[in-house]
Parts: structure tokens; C-alpha cells; sequence
């Protein structure tokens, strides 16, 4: 019998010539005939054809539909010649009704049912292996003698009629400091499933045990690899299993060109998540990181800048179903209301634009400032600012038992109640266990232990957090909390001690959040991201871009919020001043020079 080394070189018509003559058994035709495209088979009854090719086009990432064959047709001349699809595969499993019941090696006994079947072609990983190789990938498999590993995951591909089933994903252990070249080596493979639609740990698509595969070999990963999930037409077989008959047309819509370039970031060590999006959207969210960078406050903040902060955790509230954001820094502590008008701004900034990803979001506040941020949400939405009104909580058990059932459903760390946590100018914990503002007043008093949701967050794996500062002293800068010891003035007191996975520095809180918001929209329009969102199933979202754009942080809608938190008694933090100022930076010609700067990076 010949060995899967001797065919790697061997043209596709040997291949099948070897199959046709039973001389590879079962074999998986990984690592043959490299080079060349290979296909995975699904062969139906003409009544169920017009809804499976609508349903390949509608999961277009597990099964790229290379031909559809009339009705009886045995060949495929456009693919290949002389081949027969009765006897050219090396193993038929045979369904009826959606139940296995057998196995075939050729379907010559089937001829004339064949006569009233359609057979779809339908993409196949192997024939990305060799540009995988020619870019220094090793192929795992292919060096353990192994077939590949797929799994069914928890991800649901997009219906049509009655073909209804999950996704499910090839996974190959790649080196972690390849996965660019993988991505990006595989992105252009489109009838090959294109580019990787996970990377990381495979709970997160509900995958419990790599070394348990629901179809082919365990592959074993090398230590520094990570394991890297293309959609697999296996899925053909899954959606077989399920199918009735009913008809819906998908409508078409934007997948990434092969020139959009790709790379994958990781969001994520514990659990190991890496997101991807193109090298264009990705130079846009460094361009807005560098923006918010200014320090017109003359404050130093550049000692406290980590870079690709910004990317990192809008890739990872990307990723998110719930987001909860909490804001409000009581830095006039001899004023009622105490509030600043750093930082609510930047907060209803992100809501409206998740909002409009259509992701769940809610504020979590200091009790004492519930109905004043009750008026204001009101007021930003008569007035347009905001889409729909933002539910609002408090929180104020200091216990991590209290943390745990306000985070996850029934105190249950497998059921997160949110996947992402933001603090935007929020009073941070100091190190002595009070609250400071930047004078060294403790405000510990008006202060509710918000910290702790942030605290208790950190130990559980699939709540991300972010921070967003302009001194060190806010709720997420426990990361910084060195450097702003070193570099902000009373840093050794005032310094925040809670940590967050993400720390976004910008010279006022608030333009952290209208990066954030901005970034978000980039990166939904971001076809690699898109696609990878999606797991490669469905249709590109782009029809929902102008209520996107909408979302947006504008000039005119900024101006009206400011309004409002001054209407309501907030105070530039800086000066103490009840005007048209942050921080005590004038809203026009400061703030609204980087809002429009930010609009025109953003919608460039």
C-alpha cells in the first residue's frame, strides 16, 4: 500500500485512480496530491438540493460551494477529469431520514437512484496545506501519520428551511508565533474554508476535550502551540443529519478580499483567546490610540501608556454579548452633587455604540448617584444622544459571595450575567484599602465598593475588564500601579491598587471612551473581523453600517451631554468650575478638536 509521503507529489487523477482500485482503504487523503484542491462530498435528493445550496451559501465558511452537479450527473468536468463520484471517494456513509445507517466503499449499486441526486462539492482544509508549509507552518497531523481533528462546537450556523445544525471546526496546533503567517497564508484559500474562524481555548465554542474529536485523529499540540479552528465541511454531514424541507432565501453580502491582510492578537491568556482583524482596522485603532495620547493637561501621562491597550480590549468587548460599564469620580467631595464631568460622557459614548451593536449593556453607579445618572440617561435620549434608555445598578455588598451573584447567573462562574466589565474615570482603591482624588482627599465616603465586582472578576475566566484613566488614580490602574507611583505626582498614595486585564490611558477619560466607541465600529466593519465573528456563517452584517455610524460620538451630541451633566450640577474635575470645561480643558477647540479627529480617522 502507498504511504502518505510517496502520493504528496502524485496528481489528483492517481489518487482516485488508487481509490477506484480499493488501494487506500480508508485512508484520509490528507497530505496527497499537494497542490491541489480536494472536496468534500454531499449527495442529496433534487428535492432538498435548492435548500442545501442555500444553505452553503449561507455558511459559505464550512462549506464553499465549488460545484453543484445536475441531477444524475456522475462527473464533474469542471473540477476534474474522468472522475465518478460513484466510486471516487474512499468511504460513502449513507442517512435516511437524517440516521446513519451504513457505510459504502463505491456506490455503483446506487446508479439509478443516483439519477434523481444532486451532488455538491463543497471546500476541503487539505487544500490549504501546502500554502500552509510554504509559509514555515508545521501540519501537525501530517507529522504524527494522523488525519485531522473536528469537533462539533456550540456555534449554530445560519437555517434555511430545515437544515439546521452547529458548526464544526478542524483544528490544527499551530507554533503561537506562526499564527499570523497562518491566518494570513490560509485568508486567500476561500474554497478551502479561507482563514481561521477561533483561536485559543476551545471551551469558548464549546469544545469540552481536544483529545476526544467527534471525527478524525487527536492530534497532540507541542509545547507552545496553540490550537487554531478553521469551519469544516464536515458541517455538510451534520446539516444532512437534520434536514426536513422548507425553502428561505439568504441575502448576499460583503466576505473579505483576499487583499484584506489579517492578524491575530491575543485578547486573552486564561482562557487563551486570540481575535483577528486586517492590518487596515487595526492601523486605524493605533491611530486613535495615538490621538488620545495628547496630554494638553500637561499631566505626564505618557509614563503610564501601554500600547495596543485600545486594540486589545475593544477586540475583546468585540467578542462580548453583555457589557457593564461603571463610571463617576466624586473628586468635589464638598459639592452636591460631588461628580466631575470627566467620565459619564465617555461611558454613554460606548453604551450607544453598543447599543447598536445590539450587545446588552448596563451602568453600575455609586448608589448616591443613581438618580442624577437616572435624569441624565433621559435627557440624552429625549434629545437623541442615546438610542434607548441604559438600565442602571448599584452594588454595594462588599463580600466577593455579593460579587459573585451580581456578576454571574446563581453565583455561578460558568454563567457569566456579563462578559465584559469597564470602568471609565472611576474612583480606584488605593493601596491603604481608601479612595483618593488627585489633591490626596480620601472620598472614601461617597464611594460604593465597585472594586470589588473588578476584583472578584479577575478570577473568573470568562469576564474580561477594562480600566480607563488620565492619572492613575481610577478603578483598572492596579496595572499601571508602579509607574504611577514613579511618575504622577502623590502617585505613592493615590495610586489605584485594582487591576484590570486592559488600561487605556488617555489625556481625559473621556475621549478613552469615544476611542472605544469608535474603535468598536471599526472593527465591525472590518470584514476579517466580521467573518471571524461570525464563525464564517451567516451574512456580513454591513447593511446595519449607517445605524453604526449613527452611534458615533460626535461634536453636536457631546456638546448636548455636556449640557445636561452641567444642567444637573457636574463640575470640570480640574478647575471646579460648573461650565462648558473638562478637566479643565474648554469643550470647544479642545474636546471637540479630538472628537472630530477621531470622526475623521474612524470614517476615513
Amino acid at each position: 500500500m502507498s504511504t502518505t509521503e510517496s502520493l504528496k507529489f502524485q496528481p489528483p487523477s492517481l489518487i482516485r485512480e488508487l481509490i477506484r482500485d480499493g488501494k487506500l482503504g480508508r485512508r484520509s487523503t490528507s497530505g496527497m496530491a499537494e497542490g491541489y484542491k480536494q472536496a468534500n462530498i454531499v449527495i442529496l435528493p433534487t428535492a432538498l438540493a435548492h435548500n442545501f445550496k442555500q444553505f452553503c451559501l449561507a455558511n459559505s465558511g464550512p462549506l464553499p460551494l465549488l460545484y453543484k452537479s445536475q441531477p444524475g450527473e456522475s462527473r464533474c468536468p469542471d473540477l476534474a477529469d474522468q472522475s465518478d463520484i460513484r466510486t471516487d471517494c474512499p468511504l460513502y456513509c449513507k442517512f435516511q431520514d437524517g440516521i446513519f445507517c451504513g457505510e459504502e466503499s463505491n456506490l455503483l449499486k446506487y446508479s439509478e437512484e443516483l439519477e434523481d441526486m444532486v451532488t455538491f462539492y463543497l471546500g476541503c482544509s487539505f487544500g490549504f496545506e501546502r500554502a500552509v508549509q510554504e509559509v514555515g507552518v508545521p501540519i501537525r497531523n501530517l507529522e504524527q501519520n494522523r488525519n485531522v481533528s473536528m469537533y462539533k462546537t456550540s456555534v449554530p450556523c445560519h437555517a434555511v428551511g430545515s437544515f439546521q445544525c452547529n458548526l464544526v471546526v478542524s483544528m490544527r496546533p499551530i507554533p503561537e508565533g506562526k499564527l499570523n503567517a497562518v491566518a494570513q497564508a490560509t485568508q486567500s484559500a476561500t474554497d478551502a474554508h479561507g482563514a481561521p474562524v477561533h483561536i485559543g481555548h476551545p471551551g469558548l465554542i464549546g469544545i469540552d476535550d481536544l483529545g476526544v474529536p467527534d471525527y478524525g485523529d487527536a492530534v497532540e499540540l507541542h509545547p507552545g502551540d496553540v490550537p487554531v479552528f478553521w469551519a469544516c465541511g464536515v458541517t455538510g454531514m451534520e446539516a444532512v443529519k437534520s434536514c426536513n424541507c422548507n425553502a428561505e432565501k439568504p441575502s448576499p453580502g460583503r466576505c473579505p478580499d483576499a487583499a484584506d491582510s489579517i492578524q491575530a492578537i491575543c485578547i486573552s491568556q486564561e482562557p487563551l483567546h486570540f481575535s483577528v482583524a486586517s492590518d487596515a482596522a487595526i492601523q486605524k485603532i493605533r491611530s486613535l490610540e495615538l490621538l488620545i495620547g495628547a496630554d494638553p493637561g500637561n499631566r505626564g501621562i505618557q509614563a503610564l501608556f501601554i500600547p495596543d491597550e485600545l486594540l486589545k480590549a475593544c477586540l475583546s468587548m468585540s467578542h462580548a454579548k453583555s457589557v457593564l460599564i461603571t463610571s463617576g469620580f466624586p473628586t468635589h467631595f464638598d459639592q452636591n452633587p460631588p461628580e466631575e464631568t470627566d467620565g459619564p460622557p465617555g461611558a454613554l459614548a460606548m453604551a450607544a455604540m453598543l447599543q447598536a451593536l445590539q450587545k446588552e449593556v448596563a451602568i453600575v453607579t455609586d448608589l448616591r448617584a443613581l438618580d442624577m445618572f437616572r435624569e441624565v440617561i433621559a435627557d440624552a435620549v429625549e434629545q437623541g444622544i442615546l438610542r434607548s434608555p441604559i438600565p442602571l445598578l448599584s452594588f454595594q455588598e462588599n463580600s466577593r459571595e455579593s460579587a459573585l451573584r451580581f456578576l454571574c447567573y446563581d453565583g455561578k462562574v460558568q454563567t457569566p450575567r456579563y462578559d465584559h466589565l469597564v470602568a471609565i474615570e472611576s474612583a480606584g482603591m488605593a493601596t491603604d484599602g481608601k479612595y483618593y482624588n488627585m489633591r490626596k482627599v480620601n472620598i472614601q465616603h461617597l464611594v460604593d465598593p465597585i472594586d470589588v465586582l473588578f476584583r472578584t472578576a479577575s478570577d473568573i475566566p470568562y469576564i474580561a475588564t477594562t480600566g480607563i484613566d488620565d492619572g492613575g488614580n481610577e478603578l483598572g490602574m492596579g496595572k499601571l500601579k508602579d509607574r504611577v507611583k514613579k511618575h504622577t505626582p502623590n502617585g505613592d498614595l493615590i495610586a489605584c491598587d485594582v487591576e484590570a486585564d486592559f488600561a487605556i490611558t488617555a489625556g481625559v477619560s473621556n475621549w478613552g471612551g469615544y476611542a472605544i466607541s469608535c474603535a468598536l465600529y471599526i472593527l465591525r466593519c472590518c470584514a476579517v473581523h466580521e467573518r471571524y465573528l461570525r464563525k464564517a456563517l451567516g451574512f456580513p452584517t454591513v447593511s446595519h453600517e449607517k445605524s453604526w455610524a449613527a452611534a458615533l460620538p460626535t461634536v453636536s451630541k457631546e456638546e448636548k451631554l455636556l449640557e445636561i451633566l452641567v444642567k444637573f450640577g457636574s463640575r470640570s474635575g480640574k478647575t471646579g468650575n460648573l461650565g462648558m470645561e473638562v478637566d479643565g480643558l474648554p469643550f470647544h477647540d479642545v474636546h471637540s478638536s479630538i472628537i472630530e479627529q477621531l470622526a475623521e480617522v474612524t470614517l476615513l
